[in-house]
């Protein structure tokens, strides 16, 4: 099984992405207005097509790692599951005791959870591991960019919602606040980044 490097997953992770926005924008609204269940059905799975494949994109990219990389993906996944699982009996308890109003809407927000879940929990067992973030910088990576692209496109997503009036205050505010989370990331990376090379750049001067 060929492995995949930084350089491609971010940019197939990137493409993927991509077309998940397009079609929240372009046939989203289609199902929600569709006659027949079928056609609803239909068009209601087409978002979902690109979010499994980015699933399986990452099955792949774990299933060709090396047993380290498969241990800290193991320890981010299982970290992942543990607050989406709590998050979601807990929620679940205050919406069966009615001090919390949820709709079917949430389960959107339990893939995004997972997700985010994952990617801090890898980032700090790589780091206790002694790898980096961005260690695939020498290849060509790019996980500025790549963050920027993320919060780009979660930044056109929450215009559009909100310029069609279909976003509330609540959702708003999270959304907006999962785009300056991911833009703060993209600035922490290239800084430590850029001061990395800056500090191999004198020892190597001091050599």
């Amino acid at each position: 099984m060929k492995r995949l490097s930084a350089r491609q997953y971010q940019r197939q992770v990137s493409v993927t992405m991509a077309l998940y926005v397009a079609a929240m924008l372009a046939v989203w609204p289609m199902a929600k207005e569709a006659p027949g269940l079928w056609e609803k059905v239909a068009l209601t799975l087409v978002p979902a097509l690109p979010m499994l494949y980015v699933i399986g994109l990452m099955a792949w990219k774990i299933a060709t790692s090396d047993e380290l990389e498969q241990r800290t993906h193991l320890i981010a996944l299982g970290a992942a599951t543990a607050v989406t699982a709590s998050s979601s009996l807990v929620g679940g308890l205050l919406a069966m005791s009615g001090a919390l109003r949820l709709d079917g809407a949430v389960l959107l927000w339990v893939f995004p959870v997972i997700m985010f879940s994952y990617g801090a929990t890898h980032w700090w067992v790589t780091r206790r591991y002694g790898g980096s973030f961005d260690c695939d910088a020498s290849q060509g990576g790019s996980t500025p960019l790549y963050l920027l692209f993320v919060a780009a496109l979660l930044a056109i997503a929450t215009l559009v919602g909100w310029w069609r009036g279909r976003m509330d205050d609540f959702t708003l505010g999270l959304m907006s606040g999962m785009v300056a989370s991911f833009v703060a990331l993209a600035a922490l990376v290239a800084f430590r980044r850029r001061r990395r090379r800056r500090a191999e750049a004198l020892a190597g001067a001091s050599e």
